[in-house]
């Protein structure tokens, strides 16, 4: 059977990019999608979360992924006109941050892994991977009250991520977290060219979220909930008219969801503490980094 095979790993975000490059490449050569989930980590927190949206893909049994492989490890630096890999898939690599055009030239079938971290990869096909997230399900009851005072404001979300961002010493030194300074800042830019904006906070850190945001203006503390439906509070973030996001997939998501043209999106300039990691491509180029 031919078709794409993508990768899965990583929490709610990127499972989103690792999904959108598979349907956009599958799309592009009329063939179904499969899923593979695989949690390389002890993490119990990292489970498949794609599942409550709209998707249009499956997830690869064990025994199929068994006859799919063995896979070549190998990322080609050219794709196009190699040789078919006899009765198996390509195994196609991230081959560094940055977009790299040369995998939408992959054909089927082929195994996508990597983070896939730019809209390059699938903005041809937006409006199937907007309306392909969208919810399965109604959301809670709690959350469509706060949806309803997101509909009724000019609301601008604020996504402060902690968490092990901040407790985990290895995460912490790789990724790094912004203080009361940076979101201060963003806020008061986008107070400067939003009329009347109300914030609405997503933070896994309430607490020192209102210990540390500034409050000249009218802000809601969205409280996290503990029933594992993120993916709701993801929806709530685009349901929002603009958006401050942290250096998080999560809140990337939840700006990149959201249609509107007019809409102001404000990103840390620095994503990763690691200089080395080159993010030209994660932020679209409609959004301000600061």
């Amino acid at each position: 059977m031919t078709l794409i095979v993508s990768k899965l790993c990583g929490g709610l975000g990127n499972q989103m990019f690792q999904y959108a490059l598979g349907r956009r490449l599958s799309l592009d050569r009329d063939v179904p999608l499969m899923l593979r989930y695989a949690n390389a980590t002890s993490d119990t927190s990292r489970v498949y979360a794609l599942g409550r949206f709209k998707i249009q893909a499956a997830l690869a049994s064990a025994a199929y992924m068994a006859w799919l492989q063995p896979w070549p490890r190998v990322m080609p630096r050219r794709l196009a006109g190699l040789p078919r890999w006899p009765g198996r898939a390509r195994y196609v690599r991230e081959n560094g941050f940055p977009f790299d055009p040369d995998v939408l030239n992959a054909p089927a079938p082929a195994c996508l892994e990597g983070y896939w971290q730019s809209e390059k990869y699938f903005l041809d096909a937006a409006p199937r991977i907007r309306s392909d997230f969208q919810l399965a399900e109604p959301m809670t009851e709690t959350r469509q009250e706060v949806a309803r005072q997101i509909t009724d404001s000019m609301a601008v979300s604020v996504h402060v991520r902690r968490g092990d961002y901040v407790a985990n010493p290895v995460i912490s030194a790789y990724h790094g977290s912004f203080g009361p300074d940076w979101y201060e800042a963003a806020m008061t830019r986008m107070a400067d060219t939003v009329d009347n904006p109300q914030f609405f906070v997503f933070s896994d850190d309430p607490a020192w979220a209102r210990a540390n945001l500034p409050q000249r203006w009218p802000i809601a503390f969205v409280e996290p909930q503990s029933d594992r439906r993120d993916f709701e509070d993801l929806h709530l973030m685009a349901a929002c008219r603009h958006h401050i996001i942290a250096n998080s997939s999560f809140s990337w998501w939840g700006a990149w969801l959201n249609p509107r043209d007019d809409k102001r999106v404000i990103a840390p300039q620095r994503w990763f503490n690691q200089a080395s990691n080159d993010t030209r491509d994660l932020i679209p180029p409609g959004w301000q980094r600061m």
